[in-house]
């Protein structure tokens, strides 16, 4: 603890004596983590208070954004434009393009200084970068080129260690001189004020609920699409049709997630449909309330991905939003009586009711899109050696067509091909510590490609890719397990059919099961799995194995290997 003390002394020697000892305490609990990047680099992390506060790289120590909200001023700051957050926290460097110049000028700082990284109208930092040229070359270079290389954001895995709270809105210091400059640019201040007196607020006026919101972090294009949710909502068409016309294609897409979330909540959802795979609510109610001649795109919008835009949602609190399995979210709460929900006006050509009732025939309609699922692997301990002079590290994600690159171009640069017969090729030191067990590396001096690349996929972690219909990819580590179709003896000899795991392949339980009762005609509910919290199975009467693999394979068009149980079907032959 001494021996850190002394360390963060010597790296902010701008923090005082008092705040040294408020830093790093003496009695409170310190606790030290190590990790690693996604570039497989080694990261230490000192916790204090459950929060992340320092990280350290190659004997380098770095504040977190924890630590900077405390001591917004520890690092010399430069401010960009809201949107350019995501771009951060998607693992872009800051580009001096998206760098705001202040009227007072930028603070001077050398190449290789570490900055903060803030959002124009709030000094709470939201990344942690190293310039990469000096202030006088940023300058001299026109404000083009890259200016710092970012090393922590806001909303990154790092962040998630800590309590995953969100950034205070500290006043900036410039803040009049700022917005004096963005009028004289020509470009739409902030916060703009309109006749509205519920758009009469200012930054410093906006409440913990109103941050959580996203007002503060997403900053323009989030203010942008409330007033265009709040326009939608006025009866003069008119002026919706000037709003409308003025804004980017960006703010539109944005605006029309946000008519299609409120409609579809106002007519499509009902209490009895909850919990709702998130997913399923994409697909089957947002995508209905689409208005005709429009489509929609998350990409195209500023949320990127519809997680976010939920996750925004649920700030506002008019849902909320659990991982019921891991790596698939549901819908488990909605507030109708929310004033937004409340206030929502359905666009004309539709009605509520018909709306309703539509809901019922194009659910049974909308086509199902099977998830892509990519077998990936996974560089473990043992298997570096093989990896690393391709440039992997322990963690490092490949497909088995870069496996299989890698090790072909191993053995040709050590020139392992057997000269005698090239479908072997010769065991050396490293093959033999990392492919062959103890007992065969004695008696193993050649392998055959088939064997050597098999022996190679066994040994590294294994993981899989999901990608669902309009959403990004998911990796999940292991192996994805397989639709579980099993059949169970209940009292009178009477049969069920038990469905597991249709989660974590977009199906919706209860939608399974409403088809699945129409189709056969018998009793099928949704049932707790038995040793598992949050996890549901489909349970209906009868062996309906039949019907499930012409409903999985045929009409969802599921790969066979994903489901495990189809040889249970009831054998047919004739009744004696």
């Amino acid at each position: 603890r001494r021996k850190l003390r002394t360390d963060v002394a010597a790296a902010f020697p701008n923090l005082s004596t008092e705040q040294l000892t408020e830093f790093i305490p003496n009695k409170e609990e310190l606790n030290v983590i190590k990790i690693y990047s996604h570039k497989g680099e080694a990261v230490t992390v000192y916790m204090n208070n459950r929060n992340p506060i320092l990280f350290e790289i190659e004997k380098a120590l770095y504040p977190t954004v924890y630590t900077l909200w405390v001591y917004p001023d520890l690092l010399p700051a430069f401010s960009t434009w809201p949107p350019v957050l995501q771009k951060l926290a998607g693992g872009a460097d800051l580009m001096l393009p998206g760098v705001v110049v202040p009227s007072s000028g930028f603070p001077q700082v050398e190449r290789g200084t570490l900055c903060a990284v803030t959002l124009l109208g709030n000094r709470a930092p939201v990344a942690v970068a190293v310039a990469t040229m000096s202030t006088a070359e940023m300058l001299a270079a026109g404000m083009k080129g890259k200016g710092f290389a970012v090393l922590h954001t806001y909303t990154d895995h790092l962040w998630e260690y800590g309590d995953k709270s969100y950034p205070p809105t500290l006043a900036p210091l410039v803040t009049d001189s700022a917005e004096k400059e963005e009028e004289r640019e020509g470009k739409e201040p902030l916060i703009s004020f309109s006749t509205d007196p519920l758009q009469h607020v200012g930054m410093g006026d906006l409440s913990l609920k109103e941050r959580d919101g996203c007002a503060v972090l997403m900053g323009k294009e989030k203010l942008d699409e409330n007033r265009a949710a709040e326009t939608a909502e006025d009866a003069n068409t008119e002026v919706q049709e000037e709003a409308e016309d003025s804004r980017t294609p960006q703010e539109q897409m944005d605006a029309l997630f946000n008519q299609c979330f409120f409609h579809a909540l106002k007519c499509k959802v009902k209490k009895s449909d909850l919990p709702l795979l998130t997913s399923t609510f994409l697909r089957s109610h947002m995508f209905s309330c689409c208005p005709a001649g429009q489509q929609l795109d998350i990409k195209k919008s500023s949320y990127k991905k519809f997680s976010k835009f939920l996750q925004c949602m649920q700030h506002q609190k008019i849902l909320q939003v659990k991982e019921l399995n891991k790596g698939v979210e549901s819908i488990v709460e909605v507030d109708w009586k929310h004033p937004d929900v409340k206030a929502f006006a359905v666009p004309e050509g539709f009605s509520s009711a018909s709306a309703a009732q539509d809901s019922k025939s194009e659910d049974r309609e909308q086509a199902y899109h099977a998830p892509e699922i990519v077998p990936l692997y996974g560089v473990s301990t043992k298997m570096i050696p093989l990896f690393q002079e391709s440039g992997h590290r322990k963690g490092s994600i490949l497909s088995s067509s870069e496996v299989r690159n890698i090790i072909i171009n191993y053995v040709k640069t050590n020139e392992l091909v057997d000269e005698t017969n090239k479908n072997f090729v010769k065991v050396n030191a490293i093959l033999c510590d990392c492919l062959l067990d103890k007992s065969e590396q004695d008696e193993i001096s050649n392998l055959k490609w088939d064997d050597l690349l098999s022996r190679c996929l066994d040994r590294l972690q294994p993981l899989h890719q999901v990608t669902f219909f309009g959403q990004e990819p998911i990796v999940r580590k292991g192996n994805i397990e397989p639709i579980d179709i099993t059949i169970a003896q209940r009292s009178s000899n009477k049969k069920v059919t038990i469905i597991k795991n249709l989660e974590l392949y977009g199906l919706d339980p209860q939608c399974v099961a409403n088809i699945l009762q129409q189709k056969v005609q018998a009793s099928a509910t949704i049932t707790p799995v038995p040793g598992s919290k949050d996890r549901v199975q489909v349970q209906i009467q009868g062996n309906q194995v039949h019907h499930l693999a012409k409903m999985l394979l045929e009409e969802y068009q599921l790969p066979r290997k994903y489901i495990q149980g189809l040889e249970k079907a009831p054998k047919l032959g004739r009744k004696k």
